[in-house]
């Protein structure tokens, strides 16, 4: 599938705490225990595979982005909201049309992460023209989430079209719907 221009995604990323970084930044290291679709080899290391994680929803991103504890935390890690338009088109396997019916399972997207990274490596081997991954999140409602490799870094722009700390005020009341909307607490 082809993810048109202009198309905005969206995450949460931490500017402070043990692995600060920028908003288009694509992880080198991996892969991690709790990233379901990293493309890197084991054992884990910084690789020249990259993956940035993003989703097309807000509702998504904060559900994804704090799924392990269920606690939307404003404060610890410096959590920003960022999004952006992609400057091109991004050519993703689709992973929630009938790709995995025949040639993986459904559960791609929601068994064993290990599993999921296995795929990913072989799907970054057997199509280089693929970008990423396009799949339903399993944390919230199916809705789209995106794993890009690092072949779809040109597709990010100069800067974001969102870009603010989830401490900000003027985010606390759609968190605090979010909060509500996904069962989650916040801090």
């Amino acid at each position: 599938m082809a993810l048109p221009s202009g198309s905005l995604l969206w995450r949460v990323y931490s500017r402070g705490g043990g692995h600060p970084s920028p908003w288009y930044a694509f992880r080198t290291f991996g892969p991690v225990r709790t990233a379901r679709f990293d493309n890197h080899l084991p054992p884990p290391r910084d690789q020249d595979r990259d993956i940035l994680y993003l989703v097309a929803s807000v509702p998504t991103c904060v559900a994804e982005a704090f799924q392990s504890g269920r606690q939307i935390d404003r404060l610890g890690r410096e959590p920003w909201l960022v999004g952006f338009e992609v400057v091109r088109e991004v050519v993703l396997l689709d992973l929630g049309g009938s790709w995995p019916t025949r040639g993986a399972s459904m559960a791609i997207s929601s068994g064993p992460r290990p599993r999921a990274q296995r795929w990913s490596q072989a799907i970054y081997e057997a199509y280089p023209e693929v970008e990423g991954l396009w799949y339903p999140s399993s944390v919230y409602r199916g809705e789209p989430a995106v794993a890009l490799y690092e072949r779809a870094r040109g597709a990010l722009p100069e800067s974001p079209a969102f870009h603010r700390p989830l401490s900000d005020p003027v985010l606390l009341g759609p968190l605090r719907r979010i909060a509500y909307e996904i069962g989650y607490d916040l801090l």
